[in-house]
């Protein structure tokens, strides 16, 4: 059975999108995306929230992303080759390839993808949802060098866990990606 690892770009301070829900002081260099890409490469599946998936959907919906900056289309390539899992009670329909529909996110359909190796949960509502179920077992954060001052969480509060340093990568960009098992 493969594990099922948390990968979210933040703030210093901890969050994903600032109040106003913008995250456009994400740079992504061409090492960020090869970051990326090799966590999706090696991805059996990703499970999206609705909001996650419908952000990340242009990778694959918009020709214009792959020939962009060097990265760009191996990243383009590696999200649409993935499997996907969106849970929503919301969303009516998926309109990617590779792409199916669940209602909520439960043990069960985390432990079926994992049956087919390394999962990626993206989003961080689904993601703090999965890590109070006690389902995420790698949390891997891209720490952005800037200070957002609020906004939306990348890791729920009240929520204690122990970790064990895997791996750490300083980027182009100034950031650096930490990756912790959990432990």
């Amino acid at each position: 059975m493969g594990s099922l690892m948390y990968s979210m770009n933040c703030s210093l301070d901890g969050y994903s999108a600032d109040a106003d829900g913008n995250f456009a002081w994400l740079e992504p260099t061409e090492d960020f995306l090869v970051s990326h890409s090799e966590d999706l490469e090696d991805a059996a599946a990703v499970l999206y929230g609705r909001r996650m998936y419908e952000t990340m959907a242009v990778w694959e919906t918009d020709p214009a992303l792959a020939g962009g900056p060097p990265g760009t289309d191996r990243f383009a390539a590696a999200w649409t080759a993935v499997p996907k899992v969106v849970f929503s009670s919301t969303l009516p329909e998926v309109y990617t390839g590779r792409t199916t529909l669940e209602p909520a996110l439960t043990r069960e359909a985390v432990e079926r993808a994992k049956a087919a190796g390394n999962v990626t949960i993206g989003g961080p509502e689904l993601a703090k949802s999965a890590m109070r179920m006690g389902l995420v077992d790698v949390v891997s954060l891209v720490i952005c060098p800037v200070i957002a001052g609020g906004g939306t969480r990348a890791l729920p509060d009240g929520l204690p866990l122990n970790l064990r340093l895997l791996r750490e990568q300083r980027l182009d960009n100034g950031g650096v990606r930490v990756t912790y098992a959990v432990v």
